[in-house]
């Protein structure tokens, strides 16, 4: 919502820079080309540059259903071509070391060692761990539902060790705290009884990193990532994988195809017959 508001505010301050004011129905396309000639100029980011008219583009498509403006001048907006990023991944070397890193002395330990299992286990997003819920845990047939962006549900199968150190969790951390009213059913709570924030989960993934020295910028997404590249080279379906990641398109997917150039060089050489 900041993000949104802060897309308007700087059409406002644009629309009104030449000190006069125009509302979003005198607003035209033409407008808002000079509008992307004059965010081009302030050296953003093709990537924040399109998130912008993303927002501009809602912003319009609101206007329009509410009956506020007559036609919609952002529609033939063009964003600027974005390359596809290919993202960091760690090896199972690497996530065995950031797991093993972990103080299972300590109640947070055993706590953060279920979390980081059912992350790399189910390649969840961190708000889809923070938001897992005790009554979506089928761990008996293997599955746990998770709420995705736009609020949809998806079944993710579960293995075998993170069932075990979920378990391990909520027998022995979990069972003996305190819990704040609202937050019986969440799964991985903080010391003080509620639900742990997405920054939390950041931060222990970074003081992992940073204790076993990992040189990669690394975040709770690099385990997703992880997870579905570990995935594909194992020889999973690309399908398969696009609905345990809860991607809308398969063409999301499609870059974990993209990743490993090692693994790819070895399946050419294997199979063409002309390697």
């Amino acid at each position: 919502m900041e993000a949104y508001l802060h897309d308007i505010s700087l059409l406002e301050e644009f629309t009104t820079s030449d000190g006069q004011k125009k509302s979003p129905a005198q607003v035209k396309l033409d407008d808002l080309q000079e509008f992307l000639g004059w965010i081009n100029e302030r050296k953003l980011s093709a990537r924040s540059q399109a998130r912008i008219i993303s927002g501009i583009k809602s912003f319009y498509r609101y206007l329009l259903m509410e009956n506020l403006v007559g036609d919609d001048p952002s529609q033939l907006l063009e964003s600027p071509r974005l390359g596809r990023k290919l993202p960091d991944t760690l090896s199972v070397e690497d996530i065995n070391q950031l797991i093993g890193a972990l103080d299972l002395s300590k109640p947070e330990g055993v706590r953060n060692k279920a979390m980081l299992e059912t992350m790399y286990s189910c390649g969840l997003r961190v708000s889809e761990l923070v938001g897992l819920l005790l009554s979506n845990l089928h761990l008996e047939i293997g599955f746990v539902k998770v709420t995705g962006k736009g609020d949809k549900e998806r079944l993710v199968p579960i293995g075998s060790v993170a069932t075990k150190h979920i378990k391990i969790y909520l027998e022995e951390i979990r069972n003996r705290q305190s819990i704040q009213p609202g937050f019986e059913d969440v799964v991985f709570l903080n010391q003080r009884g509620k639900k742990l924030t997405r920054v939390m989960v950041f931060t222990i993934i970074k003081q992992l990193a940073e204790k076993i020295q990992l040189k990669k910028n690394i975040s709770p997404h690099t385990l997703r990532h992880s997870f579905a590249t570990h995935l594909i080279e194992g020889g999973a379906d690309l399908r398969a994988v696009q609905e345990m990641l809860g991607h809308e398109s398969i063409t999301t997917t499609e870059i974990y195809t993209h990743l490993d150039r090692d693994f790819l060089r070895s399946s050419i050489l294997k199979h063409h017959p002309r390697a």
